[in-house]
């Protein structure tokens, strides 16, 4: 594969990068005083869309967006080959500026360059609806409905809201959006000739090795399930020690032994309690319930699956020697998926082109690109972030280096879509 690259103006493009994060971490792009928080069907996120809508409507670019709300913007019609850039640029609930909206933001500058520099390349940039799964609980929903990896009873009656309780359906029908033509949604990948997606490392290897970008060779599978252990609430003074149903008690044990069995596995494997939630939440009061989140991942299939097995039951009978019920539901269950070893290719001959420092590496989260790499040839870009920090107001990453990554994407898709 021949590289004839072409330079940019990084400083230029480091101001723009920050200038667009910079607008999108502002009053109107949250629901939080202190964080970044936006999610699907929600104002903050209406103006987030239409803010990218109106930069690509500038370059000539046509914007449209699929009947649940992933967002499209193209210089070519639908259907023919384009080369696809983006993320997602919704947050968690008390995230920062740059997990996702980056992406987002540098594939944006892709196709500016692109324009400016009278490249023309065949592009087309994508915002993915609720990768985070802030909304409705529901991590890479937006790729997933791309996918067909749901169900029309997950879109018109599992996918509930975090907020009210009403249902996806519901939600994207007064939005505006047409729901029941989800399969449909498919169509948004048609002509797509490879894929790259920016984001933030979410780690410290970039920082600690001093390297400007990570070219990611595979993405981790994911699988979230959440456990529900139903005791009795009692009075935490008057009801001796014998005479509990601690809803707590399991759940305690529980979390103990996922960090001991992901530790022992063969293959790396993580494992992470990250929502606990007691009922009543009362300090005078013995839990009658107790809800906890399970998120287990590894690049090893059998891996996590093996885990998250393992705990669920671990989880019952913990529960049965404590006189509690454990129920349990899976969440997601995202495959891991090795990335397009032609894309990576060219990105790592674009960064040496480039001059720009650069290592191969696994991802530890979970990305819409591990969704899509089964359909569209794909690889992702790490920039890194300091301290390693994500999913927190004091995320922080540099523009100088979304910059950087522009470059070499830029010529990774020109080579690509030559």
């Amino acid at each position: 594969m021949s590289f004839e690259t072409v330079s940019i103006d990084r400083r230029k493009s480091t101001e723009r990068i920050q200038r667009d994060i910079e607008t999108l971490g502002g009053s109107d792009f949250t629901r939080s005083a202190n964080a970044i928080e936006r999610y699907a069907y929600t104002p903050e996120y209406r103006h987030t869309l239409d803010y990218f809508a109106g930069e690509f409507e500038a370059l000539g670019f046509e914007v449209s967006e699929d009947p649940v709300g992933n967002f499209f913007a193209r210089n070519r019609p639908t259907g023919e080959s384009a080369f696809g850039l983006g993320s997602h640029c919704d947050s968690n609930r008390n995230g920062g500026k740059y997990d996702g909206t980056m992406g987002v933001v540098v594939a944006l500058e892709v196709c500016r360059l692109s324009t400016e520099l009278g490249l023309d390349l065949p592009l087309q940039a994508i915002s993915f609806l609720e990768e985070e799964g802030s909304g409705f609980g529901q991590g890479l929903l937006g790729s997933r409905v791309i996918m067909g990896r749901v169900s029309d009873e997950d879109i018109r009656e599992n996918f509930r809201s975090l907020d009210d309780g009403r249902s996806f359906f519901e939600h994207a029908t007064d939005a505006g959006y047409e729901p029941e033509r989800w399969r449909e949604c498919g169509s948004g990948l048609d002509g797509l000739i490879g894929w790259l997606e920016l984001h933030i490392e979410q780690g410290r290897v970039l920082q600690d090795t001093s390297t400007q970008i990570g070219v990611v060779t595979a993405i981790v599978g994911v699988c979230w399930s959440e456990i529900l252990f139903e005791g009795r609430a009692d009075h935490a003074g008057a009801t001796p020690m014998g005479f509990r149903a601690d809803a707590a008690i399991p759940a305690a044990e529980t979390i103990l032994e996922l960090e001991r069995r992901a530790s022992a596995t063969t293959v790396p494997t993580v494992g992470t309690v990250g929502q606990c939630g007691f009922d009543p939440d009362l300090v005078n009061v013995i839990p009658g319930q107790v809800r906890l989140s399970v998120d287990v991942r590894s690049v090893d299939e059998d891996s996590y699956h093996g885990v998250t097995t393992a705990i669920t039951a671990f989880a019952a009978t913990s529960a049965e020697r404590h006189g509690v019920t454990a129920t349990s539901r899976q969440t997601l269950d995202s495959p891991p998926a090795p990335l397009d070893e032609a894309v990576i290719r060219a990105m790592t001959q674009a960064a040496e082109a480039c001059g720009v420092s650069y290592r191969e590496m696994p991802s530890g989260g979970g990305h819409d690109t591990q969704v899509i790499a089964s359909r569209v040839p794909s690889a992702m870009v790490f920039v890194p972030c300091v301290d390693g920090i994500s999913h927190a107001p004091n995320e922080v990453a540099d523009p100088a280096d979304g910059a950087a990554a522009a470059e070499v994407m830029l010529n990774a898709a020109r080579s690509l879509a030559g």
